[in-house]
């Protein structure tokens, strides 16, 4: 196995554009355990951990550019307003040294569908910015995933950034494992309330042969929400709407059984994260409206 080590963001795509079949390596929580267990020997490695370029983030008026590196600690800290699912995903991920060290770009290129962020991001609408040294590409969060564990990404490109909208309204992240800390989720939900084009997103985790979102459930919901006029009145949601969202998330679900979980209790267990999830941001929406109406 050859080490190759660039200096830079240029050289790290000409190396990749010499070697295609050449692994990234960053954080290395997914590849390094991969390789200890001997379930992937790659030709070469590909050491992007002197790329300052990845280590940065940026709040802009709109949205966050997020360097593929950045520590998931880092999120935590320092970008809990602007994106509050992602940094409550961040605080689900395997221990302090892990968050010290991943990032999301990792999670990205492992395509795992048990990887902690992708609910979050699909929820969020994120888009994936991948470069090569035939150039750069925006590739939007629902067209990234194309398999289990395979992504959009060419063989010469690499992930650089992800941008994702700031938060213009509640979002929220559940994780189900089989304990507190340093788990595999089960599965995993993230929603998130879009007041500004009055639409709910959803991202489903490790139910589903890659990241999913409940579409139909979406829709659904998008549209009681609109026909009882609840973003205008900001009432409670009834529960016949909740537990019919509840069973939407659950159906789009085409889960395994594992060693982790059966197939229905991850089915069941979606739906009880998507109408809590619901709940709980729903709740917190009601409580801005009524800080706006009071400061008015």
């Amino acid at each position: 196995m050859d080490f190759l080590r660039p200096a830079s963001w240029e050289e790290a795509l000409a190396a990749k554009a010499e070697h295609p079949t050449a692994v990234p390596i960053a954080g290395g929580t997914d590849v390094m355990v991969e390789i200890n267990f001997d379930h992937r020997r790659p030709e070469y490695l590909l050491d992007l951990n002197r790329i300052g370029d990845l280590y940065e983030w940026e709040a802009g008026e709109e949205s966050v550019r997020l360097g593929a590196s950045v520590p998931y600690t880092e999120i935590m800290e320092h970008l809990r307003a602007e994106l509050p699912g992602l940094a409550l995903a961040s605080h689900t991920v395997a221990s302090p040294q892990i968050r010290n060290r991943g990032g999301v770009g990792g999670n990205l290129g492992t395509a795992s569908p048990a990887g902690d962020a992708h609910p979050a991001l699909l929820a969020a609408g994120a888009e994936v910015e991948v470069e090569s040294v035939r150039g750069s590409r925006r590739i939007p969060i629902d067209a990234f995933y194309t398999g289990v564990k395979r992504n959009a990404l060419a063989a010469d490109e690499l992930i650089r950034a992800v941008h994702i909208k700031k938060a213009d309204g509640p979002q929220q992240y559940s994780k189900v494992g089989t304990r507190n800390a340093m788990v595999i989720a089960v599965c995993a939900f993230g929603l998130a309330l879009h007041p500004e084009t009055r639409t709910v997103r959803t991202g489903i985790g490790s139910a589903a042969p890659t990241p999913i979102r409940a579409e139909a459930a979406e829709e659904f919901l998008n549209a009681a929400l609109e026909e009882g006029g609840f973003w205008d009145n900001g009432k409670i949601i009834t529960p016949s709407v909740a537990k019919q969202f509840a069973e939407l998330c659950s159906g789009a679900c085409n889960p395994i059984d594992d060693v982790r979980g059966t197939a229905s209790y991850r089915r069941h267990a979606v739906g009880v994260m998507a109408r809590r999830t619901l709940t709980w941001t729903w709740e917190s929406y009601r409580g801005e409206r009524r800080l706006t109406e009071g400061a008015a």
